[in-house]
């Protein structure tokens, strides 16, 4: 492989040559030649720092590597035209973090230079062994049922749980990362230009600077709804299999995301949105079949409701204080039979004539 051509290629070839020193640095025959050209290739410009990190990405197997951030461990390869044009600003800082920093770079341009160790990649690993070490940790917070509770996080941000939830959360300097694992959350995020929010629940994928949301996670579905702000929501793929599909909500606005894709935007009130933090359901025109899924988290039995009756609309304002007097009330609302006669399911259905 001629990895001095891929180096004078034009920008537009960047990634190929990140993407050829990946598989230079994992090869056997790797020789100190090569690491040194390695060396200069990646203090040669910011747009090569960026075309490797890309590329790691890319390149699964590599596992860690996939996330090391370049950008800090690497901070002596900026190009020197930079340094010469921002000489008031210190190219390093002087706390603990940004001298680790420094003497991590100093050994990995030693082992490069060097010839201490056979490939480059090893270097590049024990550094991202040190970066993994100081990783933030992944916090969990859950709710049983019956119980919600509201969490503070670290940036001043809240987010209220609804009953038998979990949430994982794991912030660092670049983004504030969250996963709805189950359940429901109404999110309260700062705003921070620089570290976007962004939620991961099923098929669905949020994106926030700072704004106010609800996230719904059901079984097959997950309903994202905005009181305040503006929303993006992803889905893994378009309803017609032909690749993702991103939308951005704004207040009073609400989409469900599929497995298969994502709905139609539709309209919604801040009442509706968020009725379960003042311990009600609040219904209008809803589908019955929607409307028993955000019932379930309440009920220590689940209801179903027959095919035939499953997509009458519902309206009205239910009470969560009792749960089993809510799914009452809504079975005389509809005109409809509950049978109890299953000790594990509930069932709707019509009543005979």
């Amino acid at each position: 492989m001629n990895i001095q051509s891929l180096q004078d290629a034009n920008a537009e070839h960047r990634d190929e040559t990140a993407c050829a020193w990946i598989a230079r640095l994992r090869s056997d025959t790797l020789n100190a030649a090569d690491r040194q050209s390695f060396a200069v290739w990646l203090a040669k410009s910011e747009a090569n720092h960026q075309a490797f990190m890309h590329m790691l990405d890319l390149w699964e197997d590599l596992g860690a590597l996939a996330h090391l951030p370049i950008n800090d461990l690497y901070p002596e390869s900026q190009p020197c035209a930079i340094a010469h044009k921002q000489p008031s600003k210190p190219l390093f800082g002087t706390d603990a973090n940004d001298k680790t920093r420094i003497n991590a770079w100093n050994f990995i341009q030693r082992l490069i230079g060097g010839g201490l160790v056979t490939t480059g990649l090893m270097a590049m690993l024990w550094v991202g062994n040190q970066w993994l070490k100081q990783r933030p940790t992944e916090q969990i917070y859950t709710t049983g049922r019956g119980e919600t509770r509201t969490i503070k996080l670290e940036d001043g941000s809240k987010v209220h749980l609804n009953v038998n939830s979990s949430l994982a959360v794991t912030f660092n300097n670049a983004e504030r990362r969250s996963r709805l694992l189950r359940g429901e959350g109404y999110f309260e995020v700062i705003k921070q230009i620089s570290r976007p929010f962004t939620v991961a629940a099923g098929a669905a994928n949020i994106r926030v600077l700072g704004t106010r949301f609800n996230v719904e996670r059901n079984t097959d579905t997950v309903r994202i709804s905005v009181t305040g702000g503006t929303v993006a929501v992803s889905a893994a793929r378009s309803a017609n299999g032909s690749g993702p599909k991103s939308v951005k909500l704004i207040k009073n606005q609400k989409v469900q995301v599929f497995k298969s894709g994502i709905s139609e935007i539709a309209k919604t009130t801040e009442d509706q949105a968020i009725d379960w933090t003042r311990g009600q359901l609040v219904f209008e025109q809803i589908p019955l079949a929607e409307a028993l899924l955000e019932l379930n988290r309440y009920l220590d039995t689940p209801v179903v409701a027959a095919p035939n009756v499953s997509s009458k609309k519902l309206s009205g304002t239910f009470e969560l204080t009792n749960p089993d007097n809510a799914l009452s009330a809504i079975a005389t609302a509809l005109h409809l039979n509950l049978n109890n006669s299953d000790p594990d399911l509930t069932f709707l259905s019509d009543r005979p004539n």
